[in-house]
């Protein structure tokens, strides 16, 4: 099995960086392969709502120059991955949500029941609101999200001081054990219990 990371930082090495070595640790303990996408130091177009990938062959964005078409494809063939970002004004950071975006607007479809979660880092506050923000992603391509004991946060501000969190590190290992159990529950079931009926999305707009 494999699990895709996606790092927002725009810091190589950074607390991000290395909170999600954490999780990738016990992921990789469980046997399962984890590769780490840093996307926040790159330059990455915001979605432009031009429908494009509504009609394009496997739902291909428009913009073809950045790594979203290419990482989307690696997230699809996975069986799960992780979302992680600092924290900027008590929200995800720019370039990471230029990616989700554009990302989930092509691609929730194809991932519908996997495992996936979010973390976030973060100096003082706002962390919460950042894995809420991600989960919104989550929720509604409809993936399966991993319990921890407490929200998905981590706290540092130079490099390495997220380490030094003790709580909030412990919340990323239980985390990621608890996804890996979950990805292998659902890996078996689906032999087992197939998935449920999907019924066609009905949309209602509230001015007509």
């Amino acid at each position: 099995m494999k699990v895709v990371a996606i790092n927002g930082s725009p810091r190589k090495g950074g607390n991000t960086s290395q909170a999600l070595k954490v999780m990738a640790d016990e992921l990789q303990k469980q046997d399962i392969d984890v590769e780490i996408i840093q996307v926040g130091y790159l330059d990455i177009h915001g979605c432009t709502a031009c429908g494009y990938c509504s009609t394009s062959e496997k739902n291909r964005c428009v913009f073809k120059d950045d790594i979203v078409n290419e990482t989307a494809e690696k997230m699809r063939e996975a069986d799960g991955f992780i979302l992680a970002s600092p924290t900027y004004y008590a929200g995800i950071a720019g370039a990471m949500k230029s990616f989700l975006d554009r990302v989930f607007f092509t691609s929730s479809g194809y991932f519908k029941f996997k495992v996936a979660t979010s973390i976030s880092v973060v100096r003082r506050a706002g962390g919460v609101d950042v894995v809420h923000q991600l989960n919104n992603y989550l929720n509604l391509a409809e993936t399966i999200l991993p319990p921890s004991q407490y929200w998905t946060s981590a706290y540092g501000m130079d490099k390495g001081e997220v380490m030094e969190d003790g709580e909030g590190i412990q919340t990323l290992r239980k985390n990621a054990r608890a996804m890996a159990w979950l990805l292998k529950v659902v890996h078996d079931g689906k032999e087992k219990f197939p998935l449920p009926y999907d019924e066609g999305h009905i949309m209602t707009n509230f001015i007509r």
